[in-house]
């Protein structure tokens, strides 16, 4: 146990020893959550979104099928009350809701006047403005082909509810962003150095002689990164709160036991990538390539997987940020249990236990 923990010291002096790295490393949380504080907005095609038709008459099934004919919109399911709406977003099959009350061509035809209310999934309030933005187009496009270039006062009048973001600020959906990208970039890309970096030195041959074995060092090595991200998880969070005004809605240690378990697959890469590799600019590009630029393009952070092929929206799905995203938004921006997150969480302890053993099996013994 000595051994150990004077390996996990040595690595410490490492980081401790070049205090410009250190401060990228606890900085860098505090500037990119102020960067991306503001809000981008994107196109969004290929969106779920559900039907409550409490009329069942012939104008809401028009309506229905507008929308489901559009490049906007898929129609994931047709409700019977209005008791599922938050169960269907909790699950996150779908992003927009439209119901339409009892009694809608009746009320059109008799009185010219109609409402339709769209329920939208506000924890991504860009995606939610522009779907309820394209939802209510494609209405107003049916309402003047009612009319028929007649001047008959037909009208419809949509209203919009966001689920969980009320204000739509922009923050809601880069905080869980902002932490996955973090991570990634401390924990992948420096852990990915550390054992290389040993290599140039000459110093790996005196760690491959000493008496601990070849996973205690991988663990030595990961432990001082784990206790950096931790404080990089603590300072998102607090600055999310305090500066941002993101309220965690969910269970605080669930969310901080989440970030720990992505951390975690972080590290396992970048403890592989260190392991197969003989020089840090190989290492650090290979975790740039790798891990870094599918954080951003393929995670849903920036840009809607729905937007994107199918060979890209499959490959997205071994993108660890992707889940850890998900898990995120659920937990601190809808305030879901553990159970609405156990899919993400299963395969996330998955991709860690496997990019682990993978380290360990590719770390050599040997330096000839």
């Amino acid at each position: 146990m000595k051994q150990f923990i004077s390996f996990v010291k040595k690595e410490f002096y490492h980081i401790l020893r070049d205090r410009r790295t250190l401060f990228i490393l606890l900085g860098m949380p505090i500037v990119q959550i102020i960067i991306f504080g503001f809000a981008l907005t994107n196109e969004v095609k290929n969106a779920k979104f559900a039907i409550l038709d409490q009329s069942g008459d012939i104008a809401t099934r028009q309506i229905t099928d507008e929308l489901d004919a559009s490049r906007y919109f898929d129609l994931a399911s047709s409700l019977k009350n209005y008791e599922e709406i938050e169960h269907l977003f909790r699950q996150g099959k779908v992003k927009l809701v439209v119901v339409f009350p009892p009694s809608f061509n009746s009320d059109l035809q008799h009185f010219n006047s109609a409402q339709i209310q769209l329920v939208a999934d506000a924890s991504d309030p860009n995606t939610a403005t522009t779907l309820t933005g394209y939802a209510t187009t494609i209405i107003k496009d049916y309402q003047l082909r009612l009319l028929h270039d007649k001047k008959l006062p037909y009208t419809i009048n949509t209203t919009a509810r966001m689920l969980y973001n009320s204000q739509l600020k922009g923050a809601y959906s880069f905080v869980p962003g902002v932490m996955a990208m973090v991570l990634m970039l401390v924990c992948t890309m420096m852990t990915a150095i550390t054992i290389v970096r040993e290599k140039e030195t000459g110093t790996m041959e005196i760690m491959l002689v000493s008496p601990i074995q070849p996973l205690k060092i991988i663990i030595a090595k990961a432990v001082p990164y784990l206790l950096l991200s931790i404080i990089n998880i603590a300072s998102i969070l607090l600055l999310s709160v305090f500066v941002l005004d993101v309220p965690i809605k969910g269970n605080l240690l669930l969310l901080i036991s989440e970030g720990i378990l992505f951390t975690l697959t972080c590290l396992s890469f970048g403890l592989l990538i260190s392991s197969v590799t003989e020089s840090q600019q190989t290492a650090m590009f290979i975790s740039l390539v790798g891990m870094f630029l599918p954080t951003v393009m393929l995670s849903g952070f920036m840009f809607p997987i729905e937007n994107m092929p199918l060979p890209l929206r499959i490959i997205s799905r071994a993108v660890p940020a992707k889940w850890f995203y998900d898990i995120v938004k659920s937990v601190m921006i809808k305030g879901l249990s553990f159970q609405y997150v156990a899919k993400e969480t299963i395969i996330l302890a998955g991709m860690t236990v496997f990019l682990l053993a993978l380290s360990i099996k590719k770390f050599k013994t040997r330096l000839a």
